[in-house]
């Protein structure tokens, strides 16, 4: 079954029917994929780390060890309530992406533990997936394609977070706000987090266009972001700096990964539209480009294509873990991720 609608799928995420066992959530939106998927699946289990009623797979686990997912399926829960199965994919390998596939088909059918929910967070699947064409088939499961949010879904999501924070913008400011976010539903949440900081949470404050401008006239001054154009452009002495002076100033070295996570989607965004046949500009200020900015980035969009930013994204991804979770100096890895940056700059002509 196919949920494509935004109020089916929103009413669905929210409160899955009872007789569907399975969902496939996908798209090329893989922070859109994540907020979606983790909707529903505290949906179904409050706790997720609940190690009784929850199971995490990745295709790793799977790949060549199918029975591990057939065990997670039919497995019962200890202690009552229903059964949560997460898998989480990365590069959808065709072996992985039938495999799961054909558990998915027996277990839409109650052929495993009928009060387990099975959800699978995937990329962007194409119809040749055996995956994607089985949740869309079978009666028990669903289908759910995330595609780039309407301006007006963004203006909602705008207004709806900055409406828990009792603040809020003026028509104008709004307007302005949304054309100048990226597309990609994390970086919008970071951008409008952001937003309510300056602001201030719970103030009761309106603000107007121009003090909106404000706020987007200091991001490109700001420390961590200068370090992270800087990286990117193949100038590995005014990153370091930049660094350096950022976390001197009380930044933290979690902030200066995100920071570089959120270029890189500036970057993925012009990439993609130009591709799509988007004029540089349009591409850069769809992507959120400050205008100040928007020269560089493009000089470093012509060099930056897809494929080296999925291979950055995975550096940035272990960067991130490792700052939350090691404990090692946290300085010395954002330091470490800016430098193969710059290095990766400057091997691709930067």
């Amino acid at each position: 079954m196919i949920l494509a609608k935004r109020p089916e799928v929103d009413r669905f995420l929210k409160a899955p029917d009872a007789g569907v066992r399975a969902a496939v959530i996908h798209g090329k939106d893989r922070s859109g994929v994540a907020e979606r998927a983790l909707t529903l699946c505290k949906a179904i289990t409050p706790d997720l780390n609940d190690p009784f009623n929850v199971t995490f797979l990745t295709e790793t686990d799977i790949d060549g060890d199918a029975i591990k997912l057939e065990e997670a399926l039919t497995a019962l829960s200890m202690i009552g309530g229903r059964r949560l199965v997460r898998i989480r994919l990365s590069d959808g390998k065709v072996g992985v992406d039938k495999a799961i596939a054909a558990a998915l088909t027996v277990h839409a059918e109650g052929g495993y533990n009928p009060d387990a929910m099975l959800v699978v967070e995937a990329g962007a699947l194409g119809r040749e997936s055996a995956l994607r064409k089985a949740a869309e088939k079978a009666a028990g499961a669903v289908g759910i394609a995330c595609y780039e949010d309407e301006v007006g879904d963004v203006a909602r999501m705008t207004r709806e977070a900055l409406g828990a924070d009792k603040v809020g913008l003026t028509a104008d400011a709004l307007e302005r706000f949304v054309a100048r976010l990226p597309r990609e539903r994390g970086l919008m949440r970071q951008e409008i987090e952001r937003l309510i900081l300056y602001i201030g949470p719970g103030s009761g404050r309106t603000i107007d266009a121009p003090e909106l401008e404000e706020h987007l006239g200091v991001e490109p001054d700001a420390s961590l972001s200068d370090a992270a154009l800087q990286a990117f452009g193949g100038r590995p002495g005014p990153a370091q700096s930049g660094l350096r002076r950022a976390l001197a100033e009380g930044e933290s070295a979690v902030m200066a990964v995100r920071m570089v996570s959120i270029h890189l989607g500036k970057l993925r965004r012009i990439n993609v539209l130009q591709g799509a046949g988007a004029g540089s500009k349009e591409a850069a200020k769809a992507a959120g480009v400050f205008w100040k900015q928007e020269a560089e980035m493009l000089r470093q969009a012509r060099s930056w294509r897809l494929e080296s930013l999925d291979e950055v994204q995975d550096s940035v991804n272990t960067a991130d873990v490792m700052t939350k979770t090691t404990g090692m100096p946290e300085a010395l890895i954002a330091e470490r991720l800016l430098l193969e940056i710059a290095a990766r700059a400057r091997r691709i002509g930067l």
